[in-house]
């Protein structure tokens, strides 16, 4: 059975750092491309970043890029969200997601969220 489950976050206040986490089970991560959707209290979901170990590369969101890092364990078959210099507007719930494909495609399995607040 596929299973996603985030952690990691937290109130941080503006300028600061959280790392998220994305344990996977049930396939490996490696094995996929994968991906972190976000969605804003009173907002649609918003792309963030994917990553293809496949074809060794990240993609990311104008809105994040520079500021936040995404990659993978093989070992651990966990995912990671480095977000460096948050703004108050990167306050959302933050999804993990397995994409279909080894580089591209929809997303077919999705964790539960994980919440992040960035305010003073």
């Amino acid at each position: 059975e596929v299973q996603l489950v985030e952690s990691g976050g937290g109130l941080v206040q503006p300028g600061g750092s959280l790392r998220l986490s994305c344990a996977a089970s049930g396939f490996t991560v490696d094995d996929y491309a994968m991906s972190w959707v976000r969605q804003a209290p009173g907002k649609g979901l918003e792309w963030v970043s994917s990553i293809s170990s496949y074809i060794s590369s990240t993609y990311y969101a104008d809105s994040v890029k520079g500021r936040f890092t995404m990659s993978t364990d093989n070992a651990g078959n966990t995912v990671y969200l480095q977000m460096n210099s948050l703004k108050s507007e990167d306050t959302a719930v933050y999804y993990c997601a397995k994409v279909i494909g080894r580089v591209a495609g929809g997303m077919d399995y999705w964790g539960k969220g994980t919440l992040v607040t960035v305010s003073s």
